[in-house]
């Protein structure tokens, strides 16, 4: 089972990554999965989407699209992180998410929304993302969330960085949803097996 990290914010030194690196630790450590890829939207920006991204005979989109498209199809699932700003989710989340539709890339996969925030905010981007995330791309958000609070006290590296309660707390739960995740990733990997999630009759969510 090989698991993708996405992590949604636009800064190269972000704490949003830093919670994606405690997460794949965590996922090694406990062995629940074989492989795990990060992709950190701050140090590998995908330039806006534009209608080019369809035409396959555009090198430059396919130059950038088909290692991703690789990477995705292997995934069979998925943990996005989106840091809260000004209530939102990054523009650099959103802009990824618009780039899988028909080609199933994200489809029919479970995925676990993680969200993060400086101070005690955070349940606005699992709003937005519940709400729109999944449309076209057929990513299936759990029904369990984890909502990262005052995360400069949490997840760090070296552990004297670490309010001790709020990090322990934090990553019991990240651990609980973790192992929930990876329970409807075999699920799900029947489901897609069935052949009943094809999207060419219905490209578009409706």
């Amino acid at each position: 089972m090989k698991l993708g990290i996405i992590s949604g914010s636009h800064r190269p030194d972000s704490q949003s990554a830093k919670v994606g690196r405690h997460i794949k630790r965590t996922l090694e450590e406990r062995a629940l999965c074989d492989d795990v890829w990060f992709l950190d939207l701050g140090n590998e920006p995908l330039p806006l989407w534009e209608e080019g991204v369809w035409d396959p005979q555009d090198a430059r989109w396919q130059a950038i699209l088909d290692p991703l498209r690789q990477a995705l199809h292997g995934c069979d699932a998925f943990i996005m992180i989106a840091p809260e700003w000004h209530g939102m989710v990054p523009a650099a989340l959103k802009n990824f998410l618009l780039f899988w539709t028909s080609g199933g890339e994200l489809a029919h996969k479970p995925a676990l929304i993680v969200t993060v925030s400086g101070s005690i905010g955070g349940s606005y981007p699992v709003a937005e993302l519940r709400m729109s995330g999944y449309k076209n791309n057929r990513v299936c958000f759990i029904p369990e969330h984890l909502i990262v609070r005052n995360v400069n006290g949490v997840f760090n590296a070296d552990e004297k960085d670490n309010d001790l309660d709020p990090h322990t707390y934090h990553h019991d739960r990240l651990v609980y949803c973790l192992e929930l995740l990876r329970e409807y990733a075999l699920a799900l990997n029947q489901v897609r097996a069935s052949g009943k999630t094809t999207l060419e009759a219905y490209p578009s969510g409706m």
